[in-house]
């Protein structure tokens, strides 16, 4: 899809399946009419200068980022991360400004489709701890991984010939990321009882963002839809009307939504699926306001919950959230909170408030930097340090996603029991613990109020 087709379906709303503004922490998503021309040519010159123009109009931060001199760098990369606002009191440093192959980002947006081998492993949780086991944690269906039978809960000993002890005391695991078709990628497992020998071969495949949804109960007797996304693709629409047409059918009285590796993605795929759970609540509410720097105020949006036909009537709704929970899966977090209750169980989420009109430069390359702010219909945002887990549980990677005995759909499903977390939850996942700080607008610093034409809003 064309990057100015999705910027306009973007500004169109929720209520009519926008699909084109992003909130995502790996991802890209939209893109931008309105950004500038193409680069006079590919030279590295060019590209330099258009970056920096770019970044001096339409950069979140620009007013108070460096503005460096595009000659005094020899790569546009190097030039790249010297526009990159540092941090200060107010914000953190961006972290989450990136850049990607024009074809990669159209391929998973557009195509919904991904190139890689489809291992996930748990790296985050072993961070500074090279004596650690390293586990996979999730496969991607349809993936050469899948292919396999690689199964979340293998222990990994060694990939192409590393030992994992390596890996982890490097933070090195760009071995399992493939930048072309045909890489190799080979790993020894244990899976418990035995080692085996994996040999994957990297191709592109198919994305299922919905990869569970079933009708359960809980140990007193509830009736509970289970949804497990892990992208915020456009893909995942449909499913979604799929599983609510289920789980109204069973009459469930309370849904979990898995959202842990969910890394973000489109916000009109975000309130589409908020939209599902508490529509006499939500109809026609304000999801998102999605507000740019001052030099495109005239760009802000606000995107409304819509009323899907399998919409449900709820007044709680339990979301399974982690480190990997960033962007629109977190700005569904903030835009249900003031509607219903919002169970959160499992860690404190990744804290990306922010997110990307992602623009591709003409020659290659399509940049998400980070050009506006979210807040839900009471103004709230700012959330760097992430939402924090009503009940905090640690996962266990033996146990598949999806099953009563996996910790954290379990503590959900006792939580709708009983109304608590329950008192023996085993340790807290590893993460930050900070306490979420949710800031109206009203409270931003004087230099950031509407008036000031300098300002942006972080959230």
């Amino acid at each position: 899809m064309r990057m100015n087709e999705l910027w306009r379906r973007g500004r169109a709303g929720l209520g009519a399946a926008a699909a084109g503004l992003v909130l995502a922490a790996c991802g890209g998503g939209g893109g931008g009419d309105g950004g500038p021309p193409p680069p006079l040519s590919c030279s590295v010159t060019d590209q330099k200068i258009w970056l920096a123009d770019y970044m001096s109009d339409w950069y979140f931060w620009y007013a108070i980022s460096p503005r460096p001199d595009p000659a005094s760098y020899a790569s546009v990369e190097s030039l790249f991360d010297a526009l990159l606002f540092p941090g200060n009191a107010t914000f953190p440093a961006d972290r989450w400004s990136y850049a990607t192959p024009t074809v990669d980002y159209q391929r998973f947006f557009g195509d919904g489709q991904t190139l890689g081998f489809g291992v996930m492993v748990a790296g985050l949780e072993v961070s500074g701890h090279p004596d650690w086991p390293l586990y996979v944690r999730y496969i991607e269906p349809g993936s050469p991984a899948a292919s396999a039978g690689v199964l979340r809960g293998d222990e990994i000993l060694r990939i192409n010939g590393r030992a994992v002890s390596d890996l982890i005391a490097a933070n090195d695991f760009s071995a399992l990321s493939a930048t072309a078709t045909g890489q190799s990628l080979t790993m020894l497992l244990d899976n418990g009882v035995s080692q085996r020998t994996v040999t994957l071969t990297s191709r592109v495949y198919d994305l299922v963002p919905v990869t569970n949804a079933s009708v359960m109960s809980t140990p007193g007797g509830r009736t509970v839809g289970y949804l497990q996304l892990k992208d915020m693709v456009s893909q995942a629409e449909r499913p979604f009307d799929t599983a609510f047409a289920q789980f109204r059918a069973a009459g469930v009285q309370d849904v979990v939504i898995d959202l842990r590796y969910n890394g973000g993605g489109l916000v009109s795929t975000s309130g589409r699926l908020a939209s599902y759970v508490s529509a006499p609540r939500t109809a026609g509410q304000t999801y998102s306001k999605l507000l740019y720097n001052d030099r495109h105020a005239s760009s802000n949006q606000v995107f409304a919950f819509g009323n899907p036909a399998n919409a449900l009537g709820l007044s709680r709704v339990y979301l399974l959230i982690g480190q990997r929970t960033c962007s629109a899966s977190e700005q569904l977090i903030n835009a249900l909170r003031p509607f219903v209750q919002v169970v959160t169980v499992g860690d404190t989420s990744c804290g990306k408030p922010v997110g990307f009109l992602p623009q591709d430069d003409g020659c290659g390359t399509t940049w998400s930097v980070v050009n506006f702010e979210s807040v839900n219909s009471r103004n709230e945002g700012r959330y760097f340090d992430g939402f924090d887990a009503t009940c905090a549980v640690a996962e266990d990677y033996g146990q598949p996603l999806g099953t009563a005995t996996e910790p954290l759909l379990a503590t959900a499903m006792d939580h709708a029991d009983t109304g608590a977390c329950p008192v023996a939850l085993g340790a807290k996942a590893p993460g930050r613990a900070r306490a979420l700080a949710l800031r109206p607008l009203a409270e931003r610093p004087h230099w950031l109020e509407p008036g000031d034409r300098r300002g942006m809003i972080g959230r």
